[in-house]
């Protein structure tokens, strides 16, 4: 078990770690809990009712939430001729074809946090499959990352857009802000990220889909978040 700092402690005796609240006082938990002095992120954490191992239950896709994540977030994009150059207009952080495929290949030009590819260079950016895949960086339809609106895709994701999926035991851990956003607006991201992981539901998935909902921040404890109130962070969504 890791050794927690002494503000880390403090913040457990003022709330029950056993309860599950309602998610404006699961958000309002957390900031107030919030142990550091940098601005942290706030992160959801689902525990779903699927099977990981069986790929018809895998929960993955993208989902733009409304008040962004707070955080800047650097744009890589595979794309040769006028595509490259829309994908600079548009604000992408590194842009490149097959050279850029070489670079990360040699260990380089790996600041970033979202790949965007066009589909005729998803053959040679297939190459860092070993490289990009066990970041989470690897471009996928699913997800919007191949696509020939290079353009789009990079306003989405520079603006708030985020990629979400499930982990080998089923949970999908995704940031829904920072401490010093507003509570109203750590909501509407928090009901923004459910209705999306409600819709992405696999048809096979049997049972109760949302065991489990946690916020919290980097630095700060856990709050349960009452399951019974999904429908209403739903509704919030809409």
């Amino acid at each position: 078990m890791p050794k927690h700092g002494k503000k880390y402690r403090e913040a457990l005796k003022r709330f029950d770690p056993e309860t599950a609240y309602a998610p404006d006082e699961a958000i309002g938990l957390v900031k107030s809990l919030a142990p550091a002095k940098f601005d942290e992120t706030v992160e959801a954490a689902f525990r779903l009712g699927i099977d990981p191992r069986k790929a018809d239950q895998l929960v993955r896709g993208t989902v733009a939430l409304p008040h962004g994540t707070g955080k800047e977030v650097r744009v890589a994009v595979f794309a040769e001729g006028d595509k490259a150059r829309e994908a600079e207009a548009a604000g992408a952080d590194i842009v490149g074809g097959k050279e850029l495929v070489e670079e990360i290949q040699q260990g380089r030009a790996l600041d970033f946090d979202i790949a965007i590819a066009t589909p005729d260079l998803m053959a040679q950016v297939g190459k860092l499959g070993r490289v990009l895949g066990p970041r989470g960086l690897m471009p996928n339809p699913k997800a919007g990352t191949v696509t020939l609106d290079v353009e789009k895709a990079v306003r989405e994701f520079k603006g708030g857009k985020i990629e979400y999926r499930n982990d080998r035991y089923g949970n999908v851990h995704a940031p829904i802000g920072k401490v010093s956003f507003e509570e109203q607006q750590l909501l509407e991201n928090l009901a923004a990220l459910t209705a999306e992981i409600v819709r992405a539901r696999p048809a096979s998935a049997k049972g109760r889909y949302i065991r489990n909902l946690t916020i919290s921040s980097t630095m700060g404890p856990g709050i349960k978040v009452d399951t019974g109130k999904i429908d209403d962070l739903v509704a919030l969504a809409k």
